[in-house]
């Protein structure tokens, strides 16, 4: 996979950078700034990119700016935000760029190396993986459609925000297959999505129209 990184420091770079080399992922691009994000990211047109939100000169949402209008130019870049704190405005703003390919995890997770690689594979295919705090905190401020969901609903939505697999939820909610299927149809069906659609497309629009509603 070709990955853009940026992140205004150096150590956290260089070693990502190692980390996805030996893990088979060629680094095009490394950048420290949000102009050289957006200038990587439209000239290499990667597979991710893997953006921190605090970066130079501010330190305040420069990295989430740059992932915006890289997007507003490029529709289809995939995404994966690190930071180390709950940015919710600004998963809110990274959520509104499109339908697909988003992620945005806290640097703590880094540390999970297995963990980060599959976020990395499922946001590059097109699918969500989403902090399970970050998770917590967008769902906190939504009134809508959460008051249509069952508690159960919820606990189904939340680990699907996650990018877990209909089996991985099953285990984590010590239920079986067939009632984690159901729970993602009345999901789909209350957020108002065909089932003509891709399943695993309704799913990454399930998770993202649930989370961008305003509450």
């Amino acid at each position: 996979m070709r990955i853009v990184l940026a992140d205004d420091s150096v150590l956290l770079r260089e070693g990502l950078q190692l980390l996805l080399a030996e893990s088979g992922h060629d680094v095009v691009a490394a950048v420290g700034d949000g102009p050289a994000l957006v200038g990587a990211a439209l000239a290499e047109r990667p597979d991710l990119l893997v953006v921190d939100v605090r970066m130079p000169p501010t330190h305040t949402d420069e990295g989430l700016r740059a992932a915006v209008e890289v997007r507003r130019q490029w529709p289809a870049a995939r995404l994966l935000v690190l930071s180390q704190y709950v940015e919710v405005s600004y998963a809110d703003d990274l959520l509104a760029t499109g339908e697909a390919g988003i992620g945005y995890l806290l640097k703590d997770r880094v540390t999970r190396v297995a963990e980060f690689l599959a976020a990395i594979e499922t946001v590059a295919a097109g699918g969500t993986a989403l902090d399970p705090t970050v998770v917590r905190q967008l769902m906190a401020r939504r009134s809508d459609p959460l008051e249509r969901l069952t508690p159960r609903e919820r606990d189904v939505m939340e680990l699907m925000a996650e990018g877990r697999s209909n089996a991985s939820i099953a285990d984590a909610l010590t239920v079986t297959m067939g009632a984690v299927e159901k729970h993602t149809q009345r999901i789909f069906a209350k957020l108002g999505l065909s089932p003509d659609d891709d399943a695993a497309h309704r799913r990454v629009l399930a998770v993202v129209r649930f989370l961008r509603v305003a509450g």
